[in-house]
């Protein structure tokens, strides 16, 4: 009896071990560390944490800093992140739980001394966050959106921040200039604690340490913030509440900082910061009833139940395997049959549209999209998907289903299909060949679409939109990232034309600024409109788009449309390329240079960029620059310029024609 009793204890114990396990939560955990951010030291640490924007590793101070303080550029309106390179399980999807974590760090927040022009008052810059993101390539907007959010984020963009912010903006609820603020899924905070109240100031200069300590199943979330240069665990939290983080999580999130600048500039050094987080996770097996991946959460009574009823019923599992077997072979040599009988009687004609769509191809490569994908993608051409429009056609945002991965739909509109009919093929061949061309400076097209009497461009989504909205907008580009700005979209069209390609619609709105504010060029025209035969456009096509390059210079550097409304008591042309020729004329191009950006400019510099783009609108015979030859002048600010007529031509055309009647928003191009 002893040994029955043994027996039974053993396999009484091995039963539960094997068949209660899976109701047992595992606590899953993830630690890193970084003593400091020196390259030097860590061989590592550019594999570990992932720099966007204008964020980077300081080796002289061995922090992670934001903005770049060493950049030429200058550090006003910058915006960057920092994040950890592999995503942390953050949330139980079956339970909705969130994990626990707790991070350390240390910061110091004190004014540049890069760049005298940069320098501001003490009021300090926008603010530090420690952040919570679903991805790592999006970067938020600068100033007072802290890099946590942009335009290109979803109402439902699932964030977590805590924000450690130094500049007041009543619009979104700050009581003032040294505050923590919690923000879960908005800019605006959710609790907003006054850290005067307990002796700090942040932007002191002084070493700060933080403590953020989150228990996932209590949903209770602790903010510790020390003294100035006191690493000592402070023994009363400036918040503790109950906070529920789940419906601003996802199952995988990424977790760093993110810091930005606006007309007040700071520098954001993180210094050391350590992570653990603890997440529960069952043990989950794959079903037997499908082959499809799926996991189910196993059940220990009716795991049981089952398998003792198909053990007495079953047929021998053996016999099923050889009858399975036989069906298998089979239907593979049936098969193989008719495909061989099918590839003898098809034809060799060009691979089928679906063949085409669905054709395996390296992630990068430009492809053939589907009328029902790119439909999908910007759902069914909403008009809140819609992002601009031009005579070309319009333009919608859209999230490819593949990927997730956003992108830029241009719709060519019927009209422009109808009045370019007969140049359908070459309009798609023009896409093709653009697709493939790669420069720093070009937006890369993902592919295209020919269906149903439609042909659409995709392009990258790129978050900051247009240039003309910078320009024109609410917001003041200072002059360094203006002539960025014109040296990058030089290099573009430069490129472009060495491949014997053109742009064909250069324009404010074809210019875009990506997360680092690179512009690059997109919304290509593919076929000059107005064209009335391919021989004609290839040999204008080029000179045009030298032309229209020199009015967005004019328009970069005089922050104004090249076509606007004339106001009552305004002196000034309503023409911006006419405006511009008078001034040359009365030796008053000062006058052009856009007012709003202050003292704050180089106006040596901003006048000889301006004759750079007077040069551009030359007449083709009378020294208009290739766009090579700009961008040695832009490039080699001590190359001597050549000299400007000194009164305006009779004719400003794009190009010359005696034989068509081409017309822009100057002129008609009837050659005088």
């Amino acid at each position: 009896m002893p040994s029955i009793t043994f027996f039974l204890l053993i396999f009484s114990f091995f039963f539960n071990l094997v068949f209660s396990s899976s109701e047992v939560p595992i606590n899953v955990t993830k630690h890193f560390s970084f003593k400091d951010f020196s390259f030097t030291k860590n061989s590592r640490l550019v594999h570990d944490v992932k720099l966007l924007g204008s964020a980077r590793f300081s080796n002289e101070k061995g922090s992670l800093q934001i903005p770049n303080e060493s950049q030429e550029t200058g550090i006003r309106h910058q915006a960057g992140r920092g994040l950890y390179s592999f995503p942390i399980r953050l949330l139980d999807p079956i339970t909705k739980t969130p994990a626990s974590f707790q991070t350390t760090f240390s910061f110091q927040l004190n004014n540049s001394t890069s760049s005298a022009s940069d320098l501001t008052d003490n009021g300090g810059g926008s603010g530090l966050t420690f952040i919570i993101v679903p991805d790592e390539f999006t970067v938020g907007r600068p100033g007072p959106w802290l890099a946590m959010l942009n335009d290109a984020c979803e109402n439902d963009y699932k964030a977590v921040a805590v924000e450690f912010d130094t500049r007041m903006n009543p619009e979104f609820g700050d009581p003032n200039d040294n505050h923590v603020g919690i923000n879960l899924g908005s800019i605006v905070s959710t609790k907003i604690i006054n850290v005067s109240d307990v002796g700090v100031s942040l932007k002191d200069g002084f070493v700060h340490h933080a403590w953020i300590h989150y228990d996932g199943p209590r949903k209770r979330m602790d903010v510790r913030l020390g003294l100035p240069n006191d690493e000592v665990y402070p023994s009363k939290p400036i918040f503790s509440e109950l906070m529920d983080l789940s419906p601003y999580l996802n199952e995988y999130m990424f977790v760093g900082f993110s810091a930005s600048t606006g007309n007040h500039t700071q520098i954001h050094n993180i210094l050391s910061w350590n992570f653990t987080s603890t997440s529960q996770a069952f043990l989950r097996y794959p079903s037997s009833e499908t082959c499809q991946g799926k996991i189910l959460l196993q059940n220990t009574t009716e795991t049981t139940e089952v398998t003792d009823k198909s053990n007495r019923n079953k047929t021998p599992r053996s016999f099923l395997i050889f009858v399975a077997s036989v069906v298998l072979a089979l239907a593979v040599l049936i098969g193989f049959y008719f495909i061989s009988k099918h590839r003898k009687s098809a034809s060799k004609s060009k691979t089928s549209i679906e063949d085409e769509i669905h054709r395996p191809r390296p992630p990068n490569k430009p492809r053939r999209f589907s009328f029902s994908a790119i439909s999908s993608a910007t759902r069914s051409f909403s008009e809140i998907e819609i992002l601009g429009s031009d005579i070309r056609g319009v333009y919608y945002r859209g999230r490819l289903g593949t990927n997730g991965s956003q992108v830029a739909v241009k719709r060519f509109s019927a009209q422009f299909l109808s009045t370019h009919g007969s140049d359908k093929k070459r309009l798609l061949k023009e896409i093709k060949v653009i697709s493939h061309v790669r420069h720093p400076n070009l937006l890369p097209i993902r592919g295209w679409c020919q269906d149903n009497n439609e042909i659409i461009a995709v392009y990258d989504f790129v978050p900051n939109g247009s240039l003309d909205k910078w320009l024109f907008g609410a917001g003041v580009l200072p002059w360094t990232r203006r002539f960025k700005v014109i040296k990058d979209v030089a290099d573009g069209l430069s490129f472009l034309h060495t491949k014997q390609l053109a742009h064909k619609n250069m324009k404010c709105s074809s210019v875009f600024l990506d997360v680092s504010f690179r512009a690059v060029l997109g919304d290509f025209g593919f076929i000059l409109m107005g064209a009335e035969s391919k021989q004609f456009e290839s040999i204008v096509c080029n000179s045009a788009d030298v032309f229209e390059f020199g009015v967005i210079v004019l328009e970069v550097i005089g922050g104004r449309p090249r076509v606007e409304e004339v106001e009552e008591g305004r002196s000034e042309e309503r023409n911006l390329l006419d405006f511009a020729w008078n001034l040359h004329e009365t030796n008053e191009k000062v006058k052009l240079v856009d007012r709003r950006m202050g003292s704050l400019i180089n106006l040596e510099q901003a006048i000889r960029v301006m004759e750079i783009g007077l040069l551009c609108t030359l007449n083709e015979n009378k020294g208009r620059p290739s766009m090579e030859e700009v961008v040695e002048l832009l490039h080699n600010m001590e190359k001597p310029l050549p000299e400007l007529p000194r009164t305006r031509p009779v004719a400003l055309f794009p190009y010359n024609s005696a034989n068509t009647g081409l017309c822009n928003n100057y002129s008609c191009t009837l050659k005088l």
